[in-house]
């Protein structure tokens, strides 16, 4: 495998600051996500190519990357949606398979797929109903999540009586329905407004603060990896490789509106710009 070029305060892919510091639990604790030489190809064409990459518990990691350089895909194959054509991934210390039979994780995607005949407490609702979870028990659990996201008043609603952002607070409502201790996202917020898009991401470092699940978040906007995440990982084109891993060093991880026009948060944009930029290939 060719070396990766990388900017100052990156960590090249399996480096020392490849892996967080330990989370609560002692440095024996077992991480949310291990991804070891994963490769993906599709027929001829190599999506993933030796993927090394651990996130621990309760962190929010971002992925990020030129357009078709895998970042959705590692996604899929860390949610067993996608089979590694080589290495291996383990979600808790569970395979992937077994994580995703055992329901370990939610997930959140760029369209909101919310179905149209059904209340937005029945969305939220439906990964319990189709395990068997008893009707009290649904409503109250539905309950609890739409305050969470702060929609306790929509609840009869339909989804078309929702705006965009509404709307992604119930599919990430949904996502958590059955107590995930890890969170996949596809750029949910890559459809929506500026505003709305800023408004959303303080509501899931919130959401992130009140439930402690770990998040892996794929997304174009480097801001947006910035102001969420504990590290952004910097994926290069096809082949798909990690390319760098940027630390954020920006406090506290209930960040708001304020951080953004913080030394630290510019100085972090400009390093994953750098790091993105490392991953052209020369002209």
């Amino acid at each position: 495998m060719s070396s990766t070029r990388t900017t100052p305060g990156a960590t090249p892919a399996g480096g020392p600051g490849t892996a967080a510091a330990p989370a609560p639990g002692g440095p024996a604790a077992t991480p949310a996500v291990e991804v070891r030489g994963v490769v993906r190809r599709f027929g001829a064409v190599t999506a993933l190519d030796g993927i090394d990459l651990v996130i621990e518990r309760g962190e929010l990691v971002s992925l990020i990357g030129p357009s078709g350089c895998g970042k959705s895909t590692l996604l899929r194959v860390v949610a067993d949606l996608v089979e590694p054509t080589e290495g291996e991934v383990r979600v808790g210390g569970k395979s992937a398979h077994r994580a995703r039979l055992d329901q370990d994780y939610g997930i959140a995607f760029q369209a909101a797929g919310l179905l149209e005949w059904r209340t937005v407490a029945g969305n939220v609702e439906l990964p319990l109903q189709l395990h068997g979870v008893g009707r009290a028990a649904r409503r109250e659990r539905a309950r609890e999540l739409l305050d969470l996201v702060g929609l306790a008043d929509f609840a009869r609603h339909r989804p078309s009586q929702l705006s965009g952002g509404m709307q992604q607070r119930v599919a990430i409502a949904r996502a958590l329905a059955e107590r995930p201790s890890l969170l996949l996202m596809d750029e949910p917020f890559g459809a929506l407004d500026e505003m709305t898009r800023e408004r959303l991401q303080a509501e899931l470092l919130a959401v992130r603060a009140a439930t402690g699940c770990t998040v892996v978040f794929v997304t174009h906007s480097v801001p947006e990896a910035v102001f969420l995440s504990d590290r952004v990982v910097v994926m290069s084109a096809r082949p798909g490789r990690v390319a760098a891993v940027v630390p954020v060093r920006l406090g506290t991880a209930e960040r708001d509106d304020a951080v953004r026009a913080t030394p630290a948060f510019a100085a972090s944009v400009v390093q994953v710009r750098a790091a993105l930029r490392a991953t052209e290939a020369p002209r």
